[in-house]
């Protein structure tokens, strides 16, 4: 795929996710470079501008497989990467894979789950793998996190280590909206609009890896 090939493909996703997101163009764009450069996004902002939406948006609009992790005080390690399971049929261990193993990991209130739990997470977003009691497993390609945190809760979360920080290409804000874009969130509201609005795939896997390369 040549750069203009690959731009126009950029462009088709972003107008495909801006129609269900209500959030500034130069702010998909951001999170759009932090998907090609094979980096992952940082996304802080207050809650109910949408980073949720952001990220299933942006996984459906690229045809990849996407996962929701939920991070809180007591999410343990082995519920992101997945843990052995023991097999009485066979009398052996099998891996069952956690919700880390999918192209488009949403890392939901990254900063509420404790130190031991986001280092889970330092190594699928580092080596594109995890390791369980000594074996190591590879991840799909591509693979991204897209995490979020919300910035005016500080009681009962836990900063993320620098190690961690550094992991992310891009961090950004969504904003709030403008007078159209609130608008719209109200006519949603008072439409009392059960699902989110449908975003329809643009891309598929092999696609997006070629436009990574």
């Amino acid at each position: 795929m040549d750069v203009s090939d690959a731009s126009g493909s950029c462009a088709e996703v972003l107008d495909e996710v801006s129609s269900a997101v209500v959030a500034d163009r130069d702010f998909l764009e951001r999170v759009m470079l932090g998907v090609l450069s094979r980096g992952h996004v940082l996304l802080e902002d207050v809650p109910g501008t949408g980073k949720t939406l952001t990220a299933r948006s942006f996984a459906t609009a690229l045809g990849l497989s996407f996962s929701r992790i939920q991070f809180t005080p007591d999410l343990l390690p082995s519920d992101v990467t997945g843990t052995n399971v023991y097999d009485e049929s066979d009398s052996s261990f099998e891996f069952s894979e956690g919700p880390i193993f999918a192209n488009v990991v949403l890392a939901d209130e990254i900063n509420r789950a404790p130190p031991k739990t986001q280092a889970a997470l330092l190594e699928a977003m580092e080596e594109g793998q995890v390791t369980v009691d000594g074996d190591t497993y590879e991840l799909p390609k591509p693979f991204f996190v897209i995490a979020t945190q919300n910035p005016v809760e500080q009681e009962g979360t836990f900063p993320l280590p620098e190690a961690q920080i550094d992991r992310f290409v891009v961090k950004t804000a969504i904003g709030y909206p403008d007078l159209d874009g609130e608008v719209e969130l109200l006519r949603r509201r008072a439409g009392r609009e059960e699902r989110s609005p449908s975003v329809s795939r643009v891309l598929d896997r092999t696609a997006v890896q070629d436009v990574r390369s």
